[in-house]
């Protein structure tokens, strides 16, 4: 059966497209097919010509720039299509020599061997939700940007406010700032201006995330993961968008590993070594469970606001969530007497964050859309 297979490898691009074909049989002949356009008539034609032989295909590609437009076409027409993890990919030691022609068929030769690993592909309305969440992301960028450069300006002209910046009292402060420049003052409404339009594009996009949250397959695993501290609608949606359905992952340990919260190793024989983190995967996921686990410092409550989020959910996850809280906090404050640095603690209540969101999101029901 495996010599009725074909397996293709696809060295993606954002104008082509190089193809490399390995037969059936770990044996079989790895050839070069050629470069293609990237388009979707490029590709029809490469499949027709492929499937003329009667064998079934079996395609993959490095997740990329490029997306998953590729996957989702392969697939509609039938046809199995992987994109692969490029952190994964089995290297050979000393292989210096690197080109387009080797790598598809690389691909193509490994695809067979059953030595790839496939990444998660997101639906089209999933990706589209992550779209959003990211472009809200990349404002808060840019507001911390423009704020910091207010705030290197005023530095340079030496103008202090020693107290919380970015507040009412804050603004009006600037508001009265004089220089005996003129035009440092065009300076001061510039950078003023751009902050303002980083916040009011980052607000924009948070009002888009609230008003797509309820059409979205996975908008009850968020609902269900704002009964815990420091998952608020944002955050929570920001999470799920990125890690997709959680079912996938069959314990809590597949998930930390995923996100990069495990620690590293470096064992041989009686010798054994343990680093930091290994900080594979998704690292806008993992930093956000950091900045998540800060809120655990505080002794455990249910604020009015908390509160409020639990409302709508069953008593199971609010259970877990409460469970959660005490735990976490608690052992916040007892990492912290060892006298560990802090973002050594944050980085363990992380770790263990994680595994409450694994299990308040396993008590969720999801309906396919």
């Amino acid at each position: 059966m495996a010599d009725r297979i074909t397996y293709v490898g696809l060295d993606v691009h954002k104008e082509s497209i190089v193809v490399a074909v390995a037969s059936g049989g770990l044996r079989g002949e790895v050839r070069e097919y050629g470069r293609i356009a990237n388009t979707a008539t490029a590709l029809d034609r490469l499949l027709r010509k492929l499937g003329d032989a009667g064998m079934a295909l079996r395609f993959c590609y490095e997740a990329g720039p490029c997306g998953y437009g590729i996957q989702r076409h392969v697939s509609a027409r039938g046809h199995e299509c992987v994109v692969v993890a490029p952190s994964l990919i089995p290297k050979r030691a000393g292989d210096r020599v690197k080109t387009d022609r080797r790598d598809a068929a690389s691909l193509a030769k490994l695809h067979r061997a059953g030595e790839l690993t496939a990444v998660w592909v997101p639906d089209p309305q999933h990706e589209a939700m992550r779209d959003l969440v990211r472009a809200r992301l990349d404002a808060v960028h840019s507001l911390r940007r423009a704020r910091q450069q207010l705030s290197g300006f005023l530095l340079r002209q030496g103008c202090h406010y020693g107290r919380p910046a970015w507040t009412k009292l804050h603004r009006r402060w600037l508001a009265g700032l004089i220089f005996d420049q003129a035009i440092h003052h065009i300076v001061l409404e510039d950078y003023i201006a751009a902050v303002e339009a980083a916040e009011a594009r980052r607000d924009r996009l948070t009002a888009q995330i609230e008003t797509m949250l309820p059409d979205w397959t996975l908008a009850p695993v968020v609902a269900a993961l704002q009964t815990m501290r420091g998952m608020a609608m944002v955050n929570a949606a920001t999470l799920i968008a990125e890690l997709g359905d959680l079912s996938r992952f069959a314990d809590p340990r597949q998930l930390m590993a995923y996100l990069g919260l495990t620690p590293s190793e470096y064992s041989s024989g009686s010798s054994v070594r343990r680093g930091g983190i290994t900080k594979a995967g998704n690292g806008a996921a993992r930093r956000l469970l950091i900045e998540a686990a800060w809120s655990y410092r505080f002794p455990a409550r249910l604020s009015r606001e908390l509160l409020l989020r639990q409302e709508s959910q069953p008593k199971p996850i609010r259970d877990i969530a409460w469970k959660g809280q005490v735990r976490l906090c608690a052992r916040y404050r007892r990492l912290a007497r060892t006298g560990k640095p802090a973002n050594v603690v944050t980085t363990a209540i992380a770790r263990e964050l994680t595994g409450f969101v694994w299990a308040i999101a396993r008590q969720v029901t999801v309906t396919p859309g």
